[in-house]
């Protein structure tokens, strides 16, 4: 077993004993200077999984190990809960699950497992949600209230369990009825660019990636990568699947990944290059059908909230989604807020509703990895509703307008 497989069980309990930055570390933003003028009426909460083992190997001959002894759960991150789909029925079946599951990677796990490392991030981005809302802003109950809390999630099993740990992170295991989780047919979800449920946006994409993968300097750096990693099958390690392995390696303390840090920082600035061109700004229909019908939602929550009575009891207080990276990419992008960085494991995204007291105006606030963020469109992180919903308008796809444009005919009518 090389030193770099062998390592991966004590990266893990490195990770626990020495966490480079405490649970509530995130500074502390406050919603302007006149704090006590605003009353928080609702908290959306769109979360990328934790760390997790690699969606597949690098063809590599020395392959780290990814021990099932990775994937034991922490006693602190439990919470019960059941999976529905969203009218209350059962689970979906989940293509993805089912694919993921016919493969092993070495050493015995299956492909995109949520490792301890991931649900101990978890826990803490519930313990951080904690302080700010149940703590510091009493906005939440110290336990969970099915009434208060509407959760959903893609139809993954890492995705699920992740949603658990943050649940009993911020929720310290303390809970008033069954935990539920609505989820979607994988033809039908819209936590995610979905590519097969849409098929004018796998139309509009078709092409583009290809066309970026050949941009000027991209080959050249994908065979730098691949001789200073020894690579033995170089057609199947792209740029995507180098920075799939090398991300998880270094958050589960493989010691290759020291030697391998200048290859991940050049696979995620080219993997960046290779997404902003196939759905940045300047492709608005592709990132309209990538994100619109989640905006919607998100939209669609936010003016419920605004058009209900002032005192509505039975209002749901928080949203919480648990998605990826390649949901928050595109939403970042609409917002105006892409950092140019990959969104690690168990980033959020968390946007607040506010109401001033006095003039009764609505404001939203829009947080990224515990960030004030200033939306494209916003003079400031506090902004004005109507500012924040008009920022965002040309990206908002309802579901009948979803539908209509994932089937428009492929006439050459269509696309002038």
């Amino acid at each position: 077993m090389s030193v770099c497989a062998r390592a991966g069980v004590l990266g893990s309990a490195f990770y626990f004993m020495h966490k480079s930055r405490a649970v509530f570390a995130e500074a502390k933003q406050d919603v302007g200077s006149k704090q006590g003028e605003y009353d928080l009426k609702l908290v959306q909460v769109i979360f990328r999984h934790g760390a997790r083992t690699p969606l597949k190997p690098i063809p590599h001959k020395e392959q780290v190990e990814w021990s099932p002894a990775l994937l034991e759960t922490p006693v602190h991150t439990q919470f019960d809960y059941t999976v529905t789909d969203l009218a209350g029925g059962p689970r979906p079946h989940s293509p993805f699950e089912e694919r993921y599951r016919s493969h092993k990677l070495k050493g015995g796990t299956f492909p995109g497992q949520l490792t301890a490392v991931g649900m101990q991030q978890m826990f803490d981005l519930g313990a951080r949600l904690r302080k700010t809302y149940v703590e510091e802003k009493s906005f939440l109950s110290p336990g969970f209230k099915s009434s208060e809390v509407f959760v959903r999630s893609t139809n993954i099993v890492r995705n699920l369990e992740s949603t658990r740990c943050l649940l009993a992170g911020l929720f310290q295991q303390q809970q008033e009825g069954p935990v539920t989780v609505v989820t979607s047919e994988s033809s039908t979800e819209i936590l995610y660019p979905n590519y097969q449920g849409c098929q004018e946006l796998k139309h509009l994409t078709s092409n583009k990636m290809s066309l970026a993968s050949s941009q000027p300097g991209m080959s050249d750096d994908l065979k730098k990568i691949q001789e200073g990693m020894n690579i033995d099958d170089e057609k199947d390690a792209g740029f995507f699947l180098l920075l799939d392995n090398l991300l998880a390696q270094e958050v589960h303390g493989f010691p290759c990944s020291l030697e391998d840090k200048p290859h991940l920082q050049r696979a995620e600035s080219r993997v960046i290059d290779i997404v902003s061109y196939v759905m940045g700004p300047q492709n608005l229909e592709v990132l309209r059908l990538s994100v619109g019908p989640f905006l919607h939602a998100l939209q669609s929550n936010i003016l419920d909230v605004v058009n209900s009575g002032a005192e509505d009891a039975q209002r749901r207080k928080l949203y919480l989604y648990a998605a990826h990276d390649v949901t928050l990419i595109p939403l970042l992008m609409a917002l105006g807020i892409f950092d140019q960085r990959w969104p690690p494991y168990a980033a959020d995204l968390t946007l607040e509703l506010y109401q001033h007291q006095a003039s009764k105006e609505w404001f939203a606030r829009l947080n990224y990895n515990g960030e004030e963020q200033v939306v494209r469109g916003c003079e400031a992180g506090l902004c004005p509703l109507e500012d924040f919903l008009s920022a965002i308008s040309e990206f908002v796809v309802s579901p009948e307008e979803y539908l209509k444009e994932c089937s428009r005919t492929q006439s050459g009518n269509d696309r002038q």
